[in-house]
């Protein structure tokens, strides 16, 4: 298996730790333990290694789906990674829709082969014909994150259900990756409710504020869960009971976290909006709290403009040439209020001195 290094994370890890402010952080504020009853007892093993059979049961019901269809893993990026070692084997095809977060293309393309069907500015709609036109004989598993990362997009429930049918038509599985669903205020339906080649992997870091719990899982078919279980024994082999313990408080405290963090979404964004709008620079109306924007007169590329921002402001923002669009950058505007506005305040300046 080779794959190709992870530009993000790499870019982050380069940066984000010597920085003043990460003005790139994909999720919403993290919440304080302190909300939170923390005693989990015994550190041991959760038992069964899937997750606590009531816990699933709660959340398969969700998608319509029994306990057996919903597997707890580490974060989406585990329950992604498990599904790709699950639905691809060398000689195997993926359509995978880009722009978006590199592990989904990255891993299918070291398993097997990867077309991507390209979102294009400045609305990024998916057209499910360029996805038919996409597959072949071998595909096998068609990707899709939604809403979208790094654009903000958030696809319809009518072309979400277009690209289900064509898929499930030709017995191929759809995998939605719905990290951002939930700060949707009227998120559709996801995408493993749609039928039997439904998959929906998700966390409660974007949308939840909890990225420290490590904790998520994956809702889809029995024949896919029961070979992703499979798979599970040689990675993180049960979640985090820690995890679990606070996880279950915070499905149960929902309502109140989801209304409070689509607020705080709603206000930042129209204050991230307003600095960008002063300086002419465009981006698509997001839904989370991700902006895909366009790179200023003056600078060649996303990832100039980045690095300079970050050698005069200490400021970190996400070069476009991440997501394999190289005239953007992404910025984030879920962070603490004090931290985005001190952030917005040294972009607005930057942008001032460089007009």
């Amino acid at each position: 298996m080779d794959i190709e290094p992870f530009t993000l994370e790499r870019w982050f890890a380069a940066h984000e730790h010597e920085a003043d402010i990460m003005l790139a952080e994909s999720g919403i504020r993290s919440l304080s333990a302190s909300r939170f009853d923390l005693d989990v007892g015994k550190l041991g093993y959760v038992i069964p290694t899937n997750g606590d059979p009531s816990f699933r049961a709660e959340i398969a019901a969700r998608y319509g789906r029994d306990q057996d269809e919903v597997v707890f893993t580490c974060g989406t990026q585990e329950a992604n990674f498990l599904a790709f070692l699950s639905l691809l084997n060398e000689g195997d095809h993926a359509v995978v829709v880009t722009p978006t977060y590199q592990s989904l293309h990255a891993v299918p393309d070291s398993l097997g082969t990867v077309t991507r069907v390209e979102l294009t500015p400045p609305e990024w709609s998916l057209d499910p014909d360029a996805i038919a036109e996409a597959m072949r004989p071998e595909t096998t598993l068609v990707v899709v994150n939604n809403p979208n990362n790094p654009t903000g997009k958030y696809h319809s429930e009518e072309t979400m259900n277009a690209v289900y049918e064509l898929a499930a038509d030709r017995g191929v599985y759809l995998l939605c990756d719905e990290v951002y669903r939930m700060l949707a205020d009227d998120p559709i339906p996801p995408v493993a409710s749609m039928g039997p080649y439904g998959i929906s992997t998700t966390s409660l870091t974007k949308a939840y504020g909890l990225a420290g719990l490590r904790f998520g899982w994956l809702a889809g078919p029995p024949e896919v869960v029961s070979t992703i279980n499979h798979w599970k024994d040689y990675t993180t082999i049960s979640p985090s009971p820690f995890g679990q313990h606070v996880a279950k408080q915070a499905i149960d405290a929902e309502n109140e976290i989801l209304a409070e963090n689509r607020g705080l979404a709603r206000e930042h964004k129209a204050e991230t909006h307003s600095v960008l709008e002063t300086h002419g620079l465009d981006w698509y109306d997001p839904v989370g709290v991700n902006g895909f924007v366009t790179v200023p007169d003056g600078f060649a590329t996303g990832r100039s403009f980045c690095e300079r921002f970050l050698r005069e402001e200490s400021v970190v923002l996400a070069p476009g040439d991440a997501f394999g669009v190289s005239d953007r950058f992404r910025i984030g505007f879920g962070l603490a209020r004090e931290e985005l506005n001190e952030g917005l305040s040294r972009l607005d300046s930057f942008l001032s001195r460089h007009e």
